[in-house]
Protein backbone atom coordinates (compact mmCIF):
# COMPACT_ATOMS: atom_id res chain seq x y z
CA UNK A 1 0.00 0.00 0.00
CA UNK A 2 1.34 3.75 -0.52
CA UNK A 3 0.02 7.03 0.62
CA UNK A 4 -2.01 7.86 -2.60
CA UNK A 5 -4.29 4.61 -1.68
CA UNK A 6 -5.20 7.10 1.78
CA UNK A 7 -6.03 10.18 -0.16
CA UNK A 8 -9.36 9.52 -1.50
CA UNK A 9 -10.78 8.35 1.79
CA UNK A 10 -8.50 10.75 4.03
CA UNK A 11 -10.90 13.69 1.65
CA UNK A 12 -14.13 12.11 2.42
CA UNK A 13 -13.27 12.01 5.97
CA UNK A 14 -11.87 15.52 5.72
CA UNK A 15 -15.26 16.75 3.75
CA UNK A 16 -17.75 14.68 6.03
CA UNK A 17 -15.82 15.99 9.24
CA UNK A 18 -16.12 19.80 8.01
CA UNK A 19 -20.05 19.42 7.22
CA UNK A 20 -20.44 17.36 10.78
CA UNK A 21 -19.16 20.46 12.31
CA UNK A 22 -20.75 22.99 10.46
CA UNK A 23 -24.43 20.77 11.42
CA UNK A 24 -24.69 19.93 7.28
CA UNK A 25 -27.20 17.37 6.67
CA UNK A 26 -24.36 15.92 4.76
CA UNK A 27 -26.68 13.06 3.00
CA UNK A 28 -28.95 16.01 1.66
CA UNK A 29 -26.70 18.23 -0.05
CA UNK A 30 -25.50 14.97 -1.89
CA UNK A 31 -28.52 14.46 -3.33
CA UNK A 32 -28.94 17.83 -4.22
CA UNK A 33 -25.87 17.92 -6.07
CA UNK A 34 -26.14 14.81 -7.46
CA UNK A 35 -29.55 16.33 -8.47
CA UNK A 36 -27.92 19.44 -10.08
CA UNK A 37 -24.95 17.65 -11.82
CA UNK A 38 -27.71 15.39 -13.59
CA UNK A 39 -29.59 18.34 -14.49
CA UNK A 40 -26.21 19.93 -15.91
CA UNK A 41 -25.16 16.26 -18.00
CA UNK A 42 -28.60 16.35 -19.64
CA UNK A 43 -28.20 19.90 -20.70
CA UNK A 44 -24.73 19.35 -22.25
CA UNK A 45 -25.70 16.01 -24.12
CA UNK A 46 -27.11 17.41 -27.57
CA UNK A 47 -24.06 19.99 -27.77
CA UNK A 48 -21.69 16.67 -27.06
CA UNK A 49 -23.45 14.12 -29.23
CA UNK A 50 -23.21 16.68 -32.31
CA UNK A 51 -19.75 17.44 -31.95
CA UNK A 52 -18.51 13.44 -31.57
CA UNK A 53 -20.76 13.18 -34.92
CA UNK A 54 -18.92 16.20 -36.48
CA UNK A 55 -15.47 14.92 -35.13
CA UNK A 56 -16.00 11.10 -36.94
CA UNK A 57 -17.60 12.66 -40.31
CA UNK A 58 -14.17 14.68 -40.10
CA UNK A 59 -12.01 11.72 -39.47
CA UNK A 60 -14.14 9.48 -41.78
CA UNK A 61 -14.90 11.01 -44.86
CA UNK A 62 -10.97 11.71 -45.82
CA UNK A 63 -11.13 15.97 -44.80
CA UNK A 64 -8.64 15.70 -42.25
CA UNK A 65 -6.29 14.47 -44.86
CA UNK A 66 -7.78 17.26 -47.55
CA UNK A 67 -7.15 20.12 -45.09
CA UNK A 68 -3.58 19.27 -43.85
CA UNK A 69 -2.71 18.24 -48.23
CA UNK A 70 -4.47 22.13 -48.13
CA UNK A 71 -2.50 23.83 -45.68
CA UNK A 72 0.69 21.82 -45.68
CA UNK A 73 2.70 24.77 -47.70
CA UNK A 74 1.54 27.55 -45.27
CA UNK A 75 2.37 24.86 -42.34
CA UNK A 76 5.94 24.16 -43.83
CA UNK A 77 6.70 28.24 -44.24
CA UNK A 78 5.73 28.58 -40.45
CA UNK A 79 7.81 25.41 -39.56
CA UNK A 80 5.20 23.29 -38.20
CA UNK A 81 6.01 19.53 -40.53
CA UNK A 82 3.72 17.48 -42.05
CA UNK A 83 3.74 14.69 -39.57
CA UNK A 84 2.16 16.60 -36.76
CA UNK A 85 -0.55 19.13 -39.01
CA UNK A 86 -2.91 16.24 -38.52
CA UNK A 87 -2.61 16.47 -34.95
CA UNK A 88 -2.72 20.32 -34.95
CA UNK A 89 -5.66 19.84 -37.20
CA UNK A 90 -7.51 17.25 -34.90
CA UNK A 91 -6.67 19.15 -31.58
CA UNK A 92 -9.24 21.83 -31.48
CA UNK A 93 -11.92 19.17 -32.48
CA UNK A 94 -11.44 15.84 -29.89
CA UNK A 95 -8.81 15.19 -27.17
CA UNK A 96 -9.36 11.67 -28.11
CA UNK A 97 -8.78 11.92 -31.79
CA UNK A 98 -5.76 13.93 -31.21
CA UNK A 99 -4.43 11.39 -29.08
CA UNK A 100 -4.78 8.72 -31.55
CA UNK A 101 -3.09 10.38 -33.42
CA UNK A 102 -0.14 11.48 -31.25
CA UNK A 103 0.10 7.75 -30.68
CA UNK A 104 0.68 7.23 -34.31
CA UNK A 105 2.71 10.03 -34.77
CA UNK A 106 4.91 8.49 -31.75
CA UNK A 107 4.90 4.86 -32.88
CA UNK A 108 5.79 6.16 -36.30
CA UNK A 109 8.71 8.42 -35.68
CA UNK A 110 9.52 7.57 -31.59
CA UNK A 111 9.32 10.38 -28.44
CA UNK A 112 12.65 11.65 -28.86
CA UNK A 113 12.51 12.73 -32.16
CA UNK A 114 12.08 16.28 -33.11
CA UNK A 115 8.79 15.26 -34.97
CA UNK A 116 7.76 13.02 -31.24
CA UNK A 117 9.21 16.11 -29.26
CA UNK A 118 7.00 18.49 -31.30
CA UNK A 119 4.01 16.25 -31.52
CA UNK A 120 3.89 16.05 -27.23
CA UNK A 121 4.45 19.76 -26.92
CA UNK A 122 1.70 20.12 -29.37
CA UNK A 123 -0.44 18.09 -26.67
CA UNK A 124 0.27 19.44 -24.05
CA UNK A 125 0.00 23.73 -25.46
CA UNK A 126 -3.09 23.29 -27.06
CA UNK A 127 -7.00 22.91 -26.11
CA UNK A 128 -10.10 20.55 -27.18
CA UNK A 129 -11.22 24.51 -27.99
CA UNK A 130 -14.96 22.91 -29.30
CA UNK A 131 -15.53 20.48 -26.70
CA UNK A 132 -14.44 23.16 -24.26
CA UNK A 133 -16.82 25.45 -25.30
CA UNK A 134 -19.13 23.20 -25.79
CA UNK A 135 -19.31 21.73 -22.26
CA UNK A 136 -18.87 25.40 -20.39
CA UNK A 137 -20.97 27.70 -22.28
CA UNK A 138 -23.60 24.80 -22.58
CA UNK A 139 -23.57 25.07 -18.42
CA UNK A 140 -23.78 28.18 -18.32
CA UNK A 141 -26.36 28.46 -21.04
CA UNK A 142 -24.67 31.02 -22.91
CA UNK A 143 -24.46 31.18 -27.25
CA UNK A 144 -20.75 31.35 -27.41
CA UNK A 145 -19.81 34.38 -29.65
CA UNK A 146 -17.92 33.96 -32.64
CA UNK A 147 -15.18 36.67 -31.44
CA UNK A 148 -14.51 34.21 -28.59
CA UNK A 149 -14.40 31.06 -30.99
CA UNK A 150 -11.82 33.14 -32.91
CA UNK A 151 -9.42 34.02 -30.37
CA UNK A 152 -9.80 30.78 -29.13
CA UNK A 153 -8.45 28.80 -32.27
CA UNK A 154 -6.11 31.72 -32.89
CA UNK A 155 -3.89 30.71 -29.69
CA UNK A 156 -4.09 26.95 -30.50
CA UNK A 157 -2.53 28.15 -34.16
CA UNK A 158 0.01 29.55 -32.07
CA UNK A 159 0.85 27.30 -30.14
CA UNK A 160 1.01 24.83 -32.56
CA UNK A 161 3.67 27.07 -34.80
CA UNK A 162 5.26 27.74 -31.21
CA UNK A 163 4.97 24.45 -30.67
CA UNK A 164 7.47 23.61 -33.29
CA UNK A 165 9.87 26.33 -32.98
CA UNK A 166 10.62 25.80 -29.50
CA UNK A 167 11.54 21.82 -29.95
CA UNK A 168 13.71 23.30 -32.85
CA UNK A 169 15.28 25.81 -30.82
CA UNK A 170 15.95 24.08 -27.46
CA UNK A 171 16.19 20.03 -28.93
Amino acid sequence: MSATDFILPICLLIVCGYGLLKRVDIFSAFLEGAKENIRVAFDILPSLILLIALISMLKSSGALEFITTLISPIARLLGVSNECLPLGIMRPFSGSGALAIFDSVIKDYGADSTIGRTASVMMGSTETTFYTIAVYFSAAKIKPDGKIIVACLLADIASIIISSLAVKLFF
